[in-house]
């Protein structure tokens, strides 16, 4: 939540240096890059938010804590360099994803394990 809490503040202060008021999302690409950085982090939050609880329950809380970690790290890789510049985005971005992959791998791994074998 901190982390959606300081990305949100970012596109605040983006908007205030910039002087776009909301509901305005064009202006300066600096604030549209920020904004779209802000908004595709929010996106994925829910579905991170999701495979970091099933995983930690059903497969192991130490392992799936530290990709969780890992995983916030590379978001805010991926909002820092995407707010310089779009292509600053795109190596955190499929670090991102390997590690969203491999939380759904450990959920599905875990939710197998819990069901299927006694």
């Amino acid at each position: 939540v901190l982390f959606l809490a300081y990305f949100a503040m970012q596109v605040i202060y983006a908007r205030r240096k910039y002087k776009i008021s909301p509901p305005e999302t064009k202006g300066h690409p600096e604030f549209e890059r920020t904004f779209r950085a802000q908004a595709n982090c929010s996106e994925y939050f829910l579905i991170f938010i999701c495979l970091l609880w099933v995983a930690g329950i059903f497969f192991h809380q130490g392992v799936t804590a530290a990709f969780g970690l890992l995983y916030l790290y590379t978001r805010l890789k991926y909002f820092q360099g995407y707010a310089v510049a779009a292509q600053g985005r795109l190596g955190p971005l499929y670090a991102s994803g390997w590690l969203l992959w491999l939380l759904v791998a450990m959920a599905v791994a875990g939710l197998l394990a819990h069901f299927l074998w006694p």
